[in-house]
């Protein structure tokens, strides 16, 4: 019976637990979180649930089933408060998986170690929010953030909220922080109607293969008509002002490419702003793991989701951002595969379905609602773009100008952008897209990789230990 250790308890690594379960393989499966779900069912604790959890999150029902059979099964060990910190490389098999079980910035600890025969990865995505000026005040929110608080603790972030950015995630966010009871000023898409009909358009019959999207979509829209919050496009935040925290946002509606149009700019009154620009995948293990990237930064995976490491396997946002749709198939694929199954066994037709008809709903969203290079028309040189540090946009560029702008690692030391204690994972992505914009031949596609390969997302050890910690003899499981 092969022992299949899952990394991350959100759709992907849940749906790949069952799977390998199924298939008769022991399984471990591991979450940060004391609660099972990820960031897409995030929930309330069992001691405070709500009334009717089933009407605030969509496929409710989908995990409920999975964490009751999950949690019944003898064969599958769930270890909740497990933060993975380093994975060995080995050659042909996984490596060794280091973890600390307990309290995030708790002491004392349990160090365990485990050398699984196949490792499946499914630690998701973090929010990607492009920097503008004052986006470091108190009430400026990542969209990400304001959905945690307003669906796992049912705060609310503001009494006058405005949501900005791209993308579909803006809506469930109006949302839940209008059931939270927060008026909602209004939606505003950076993309403009001909992105969105490039995006959303050709080949319609392959949308309405993910027909239920459209169910969700009629559910925000009328949720947008109770609440009479207006949706606008091709509007963007270009700066947040307030004294001890935001008090006003400036919109300014910008053109294809994202760049401010001169003379639209308009003031709004608000108490907080939450701000999305879509998601980055959650990188650092996949590569302490060994796992090749492909062109779009994203974890390479095959038909079977296995990475360029063989028995270690990738699902969910971490392989493209799909959704919990895509997410859910291709860890129902991983997981069977790494119990010993084959992606051409009947029981995975359904998934290897889905999978294709999300994968493709997915680059639909990336072609209509993607980032667009213009935004940096909208920085200024005094503008914070690493908060950590404190790091301005005109320092980042000084430091690249001065060391040439071709090394990642040497604008690091030189500025300090990406060494606090998020360590590059708000930062990152836009330090790598300057370093880009300045480099000779820069295009506005994927990013290139700086000359010393260099990127953000490498970290040997993922998260701060202490170094009694990094000295302790860890627990073989």
């Amino acid at each position: 019976m092969p022992d299949v250790l899952i990394i991350g308890a959100g759709p992907a690594g849940l749906a790949a637990a069952r799977a390998a379960r199924r298939v008769g393989a022991a399984v471990t499966l591991l979450d940060a979180s004391d609660e099972l779900g990820g960031q897409y069912w995030r929930h309330l604790p069992a001691s405070r649930p709500a009334e009717r959890e089933n009407l605030l999150h969509h496929g409710w029902s989908t995990f409920t089933a999975l964490r009751a059979e999950l949690e019944a099964d003898t064969g599958c060990t769930i270890v909740r408060g497990a933060n993975v910190w380093a994975i060995e490389t080995r050659e042909g098999r996984p490596g060794a998986v280091f973890v600390v079980v307990g309290e995030p910035d708790g002491a004392n600890r349990e160090q365990r170690v485990f050398e699984p025969d196949a490792l499946v990865i499914a630690t998701g995505a973090y929010d990607r929010t492009l920097p503008f000026p004052g986006w470091e005040l108190p009430g400026v929110f990542t969209a990400g953030a304001a959905q945690a608080l307003a669906k796992g603790e049912r705060v609310a972030i503001g009494s006058r909220v405005l949501v900005a950015g791209a993308g579909p995630f803006l809506l469930p966010v109006a949302a839940s922080l209008a059931a939270t009871g927060s008026t909602v000023v209004g939606v505003y898409e950076a993309n403009r109607v001909k992105a969105l009909m490039a995006g959303w358009l050709p080949k319609p019959w392959q949308v309405l293969r993910a027909a239920k999207k459209g169910g969700e979509l009629g559910g925000y829209v009328l949720n947008h008509l109770q609440h009479r919050i207006p949706y606008r496009l091709g509007t963007a935040v270009v700066r947040a002002e307030g004294t001890d925290r935001v008090e006003s946002v400036t919109l300014a509606s910008v053109d294809a490419l994202w760049a401010p149009i001169p003379g639209t700019e308009r003031t709004v009154a608000v108490d907080a702003v939450c701000v999305g620009h879509g998601f980055t995948p959650r990188l650092e293990l996949a590569i302490a793991a060994g796992c090749a990237l492909d062109g779009d930064d994203f974890v390479g995976v095959d038909e079977q989701q296995q990475t360029s490491i063989p028995s270690v396997y990738a699902a969910g946002e971490i392989t493209g951002i799909g959704g919990v749709d895509a997410a859910l198939a291709e860890g129902e694929i991983a997981g069977h595969v790494a119990a010993g199954g084959s992606v051409l066994d009947a029981a995975l037709r359904p998934a290897v379905a889905h999978r294709r008809t999300y994968r493709s709903f997915g680059r639909r969203i990336e072609d209509a609602h993607g980032v667009r290079a213009g935004w940096r028309g909208w920085l200024t040189d005094d503008t914070v773009v690493c908060r950590c540090e404190e790091v301005t946009y005109g320092a980042l560029r000084g430091a690249a100008t001065a060391t040439g702008g071709e090394s990642l690692r040497s604008i690091k030391l030189a500025s300090r952008a990406g060494l606090g204690i998020c360590q590059g994972r708000v930062c990152g992505r836009t330090v790598e897209d300057v370093l880009d914009s300045l480099s000779p031949g820069h295009s506005d596609g994927p990013r290139s990789a700086a000359e010393d390969r260099v990127r953000t997302d490498r970290r040997p050890i993922a998260l701060p230990l202490r170094l009694g910690e990094l000295a302790d003899e860890p627990t073989l499981s």
